[in-house]
Formats: C-alpha cells, sequence, structure tokens
C-alpha cells in the first residue's frame, strides 16, 4: 500500500526503491522475499532479494531496471551502495526484522549506515523477539521520540508454551547415543519433520557425518556451506523430502517450516534467547511441539535462566538442572561485564590490610 500510494499518478519511472526490509541471515530474507513478490506481482510492485553467497551481477541489473522494495541482509546491500548501485534516499519505510539478532551477529555498524542512507522522513517498524539494550538505542536513534511500541505475550524471556520442554542433563560423551535414540523415538519412521541444532558448523558437520553413517537421511544448513546448498537443503527439509535437519542458530530466527513436530537441542545455545527462538520453530500456528534439549556441566551459567523460562511455561525443571543452581546473572556490560562472581557461603572473610607508607621505602 505504500509503494502504490507513493507512485500513485507518477508516469516517470523511478529506478530507486521506496521500502526496505533488512533480516539478518539469507534464508530469513529469501523467505520474506517469497511473501512479498507474491503479493506485489498482481500489483505491478517489483521487489528484489539481495544476499551473500551469489553473484552480483544479476543483483546490480535488477536494481538498475528499477526496483520498488528491498530485501536484504546488511553486508550485502551495504556492498551494493558502496559500489554505487543501489540508493536508498528515497526509502521512506523500512523494516527491521529480528533486530536483536542483526546486532547479535555484528551488524551494528552497517545498520546504522543503512538507516543514515535512508529518507529522512520514514516510517519505521522494528520485529524483535527479545528487547535488549542495544535494540532499544537504536530505536530511540532512528525511530520517532514516542514510537509505538506492541508487545505480544511478555517482555521477559518466554517460551512458547504450546512447545513441550524436555531438558536432559548428561555428560558430553553421552549425547551422540542419545541423539541416536531420540530419533528412534521421535523420527523412526522418517516421515516427520525433526530439527536438530548444533552449536558450531563444525559440530553441524560431525553429526551429519555421524548420523548419515547410522543410516540416517539427513541434510544440514550452516554459514560454511554455499548458498545454493543452503537454499537446497531447506526446500528438501520444507517439502518433507528430507524431513531430517541439522542446523547452527542460523535456522533459529523466523524460518516458517511448517509442521516441525520435535526440535532437539543437541548443545545448548549461549543465550537462553536463542534456546528460545529454537524451540519456536515447532508448535507454530496452534499446533503442538516437543523440544528435548541436552544440558551439560558446560552450560551451567545459564541453568538458572533456563529454569525460569522452564517454570514460565508450566514445564517440568529436572532435579539435576536445580543442582547447578537458580541464579541469573546480571545482563553484561559491554565495558565492565557481567557484574557478578558466585561466592559460597563457607569463602574466607575479607580482610583490612594496612600498607605503610611509600615514604618508608628506601
Amino acid at each position: 500500500m505504500h509503494v502504490l500510494g507513493k507512485r500513485k499518478g507518477k508516469t516517470a519511472k523511478t529506478v530507486n526503491p521506496l521500502c526496505l526490509v533488512l533480516a539478518p541471515t539469507r534464508e530469513l530474507a529469501d523467505q520474506i522475499w517469497d511473501v512479498l513478490r507474491d503479493a506485489g506481482e498482481p500489483c505491478g510492485v517489483k521487489t528484489i532479494c539481495l544476499y551473500g553467497g551469489t553473484s552480483k551481477g544479476p543483483q546490480i541489473s535488477s536494481l538498475k531496471s528499477g526496483i520498488d522494495i528491498v530485501i536484504a541482509t546488511p553486508g550485502r546491500l551495504k556492498d551494493l551502495m558502496e559500489m554505487n548501485v543501489c540508493h536508498l534516499t528515497e526509502v521512506s519505510f523500512v523494516v527491521l526484522d529480528e533486530a536483536d539478532r542483526m546486532l547479535d551477529m555484528g551488524f551494528r555498524q552497517e545498520v546504522r549506515l543503512i538507516l543514515s542512507n535512508t529518507c529522512s522522513a520514514r516510517q519505521m517498524i522494528m520485529f524483535s523477539a527479545t528487547w535488549p539494550l542495544d535494540v532499544h538505542t537504536l530505536a530511540e536513534e532512528y525511530m520517532d521520540p514516542n514510537p509505538v511500541k506492541v508487545v505480544v505475550g511478555s517482555e521477559d524471556t518466554a517460551a512458547n508454551h504450546d512447545v513441550l520442554q524436555i531438558v536432559e542433563v548428561l555428560d558430553d560423551h553421552l549425547r551422540d547415543n542419545r541423539l541416536n535414540a531420540l530419533l528412534e523415538k521421535y523420527h523412526k519412521a522418517q516421515r516427520n519433520r525433526v530439527l536438530v541444532f548444533g552449536l558450531y558448523q563444525k559440530e553441524v558437520q560431525r553429526l551429519e557425518g555421524m548420523l548419515k553413517a547410522s543410516g540416517w537421511k539427513v541434510v544440514s544448513i550452516h554459514g560454511d556451506k554455499a548458498q545454493d546448498q543452503r537454499t537446497k537443503a531447506l526446500s528438501l527439509f520444507k517439502q518433507g523430502t528430507c524431513p531430517l535437519m541439522i542446523a547452527t542458530d542460523v535456522a533459529a530466527r523466523g524460518l516458517d517450516v511448517p509442521d516441525v513436530e520435535v526440535v532437539i537441542n543437541y548443545s545448548f545455545p549461549l543465550t537462553t534467547e536463542d534456546y528460545v527462538h529454537r524451540i519456536g520453530r515447532t508448535g507454530r500456528a496452534g499446533k503442538k511441539g516437543v523440544a528435548h534439549t541436552f544440558f551439560t556441566h558446560h552450560n551451567k551459567g545459564l541453568a538458572g535462566e533456563l529454569v525460569n523460562v522452564l517454570r514460565e511455561a508450566g514445564q517440568i525443571v529436572p532435579a539435576a538442572l536445580l543442582k547447578f543452581g537458580t541464579h541469573v546473572k546480571k545482563k553484561e556490560s559491554k565495558l565492565y561485564g557481567a557484574h557478578f562472581k558466585e561466592i559460597t557461603a563457607d569463602a574466607p572473610q575479607s580482610k583490612k590490610i594496612t600498607f605503610d607508607s611509600d615514604d618508608d621505602d628506601d
């Protein structure tokens, strides 16, 4: 509607886009593009999706031919702006999707550069599952002084109540066998969609090889894969041709894959916010889902936050998890760290030490 309103009555061909949607990952950008392209084509609204890992040539040609809406990841868009082929001066409608994730991924400078090149009189919408200080600061900097804030559910970190959360505390070396056992339980017929999360690219690659050697049909997506391979793997998973996928957190944010019945966290993520995003891939659109999570002693610093998430959703908190404690670390300062140190009850008491004056030194 914004584009049609702006273009109404104008006969001159306008090359520069009017709307911009920024997303943190290629897969999410591509998903948004699918929706906007289908909605825009009948109205003559032209869209383009810009992300890395693919040739710039076709993207440059499309931009020069005239585009109404740009959907992009920050890195590729910045490159095309620096090449002077993508001009945002007429962009008066901006959407930041998964704003917190974009900042987490280190796109802070790119986002600020991109926004500063858009029209100063613009409407801006930010979607963010969490509301950390960085997102709040970005909103204060680039939005109206009193923006409308819509909160769905709780501003605290909270999981979807339609997801059954099962947390299993175990030793690292037991996880491979447990993963195979869970797949026998949840994916025996190999027809339902199951999404397994690993923490790092190397871990996902190893798990894919291990599961294939165990006879499972599996695909994977992670940042080290070529874009065409990532697109193919996600397509096979969405279509149900290969309903078992292993992924890093690149798949955790925003992706809408229908009918994912089970999420398995082979490795616990680095934050509880990412945990909530991961398990949010199941239990969508009113359906029920299961999230089965491995938790080891390496993750004990997040035990308190996880306990809070489980309790808020009315889930069972395993006794083994409570043994790690229920403290919650204060949010970390960029300059001074977390201001947190756990002290046991039998810790030595402080002592006052008096030093002699430096004037007494020889």
